[in-house]
C-alpha cells in the first residue's frame, strides 16, 4: 500500500518502496503510480496504456484508501503471427485525512489516468485536556 505522504530521504534505497513493489520477491507493479500535492488538491497519475477507460478502469474509495483496478486486454493478429496481452492490475493508496473524498474526479488521456482529489478546508485543531486521576 502506498501513501500520498512522502517519506523523508535518508540517502539510502527506500526499503518500504521495495516492499510495496514486491521486489525482490516477485514482479514489480505493472501499474506505475506518481503522487503529489498541489496547492488545493492531491493528484495521482497512473500509467495505464492500452486500457479502455470506459469499462476497464475502476476507482473506489473505502475509508481512507483509494483503490485503483484496471484490466488490459489486447490482441494482435497477422497472417503469420498472433499475440495477446492481458492482465489485471491494482493499487491501493492511503489518503491524507485532509483529502475531500466527496469530490474526486478522474480523467484518462494518452495512457495516463489522472485522479484529482481536492483538499478539505483546514480543520480546526482541538486541544484535549488531560484529567488528573487520584490525588
Amino acid at each position: 500500500m502506498t501513501s500520498l505522504q512522502p517519506r523523508p530521504s535518508l540517502g539510502l534505497p527506500d526499503i518500504f518502496q521495495m516492499f510495496e513493489t514486491e521486489w525482490p520477491f516477485g514482479e514489480r507493479h505493472a501499474m506505475r503510480v506518481e503522487t503529489y500535492a498541489e496547492k488545493n488538491e492531491y493528484v495521482v497519475r497512473c500509467e495505464l496504456p492500452g486500457v479502455n477507460p470506459d469499462k476497464d478502469i475502476h476507482i473506489n474509495v473505502e475509508g481512507n484508501q483509494l483503490k485503483i483496478n484496471a484490466e488490459r486486454k489486447h490482441e494482435e493478429r497477422t497472417d503469420r503471427h498472433s499475440e495477446f496481452f492481458y492482465g489485471s492490475f491494482s493499487r491501493t493508496l492511503l489518503l491524507p485525512t485532509s483529502c475531500n473524498t466527496e469530490n474526486i474526479k478522474a480523467e484518462y488521456e494518452a495512457g495516463i489516468l489522472t485522479i484529482h482529489m481536492p483538499r478539505r478546508e483546514t480543520e480546526a485543531r482541538k486541544e484535549i485536556p488531560v484529567m488528573r486521576k487520584g490525588k
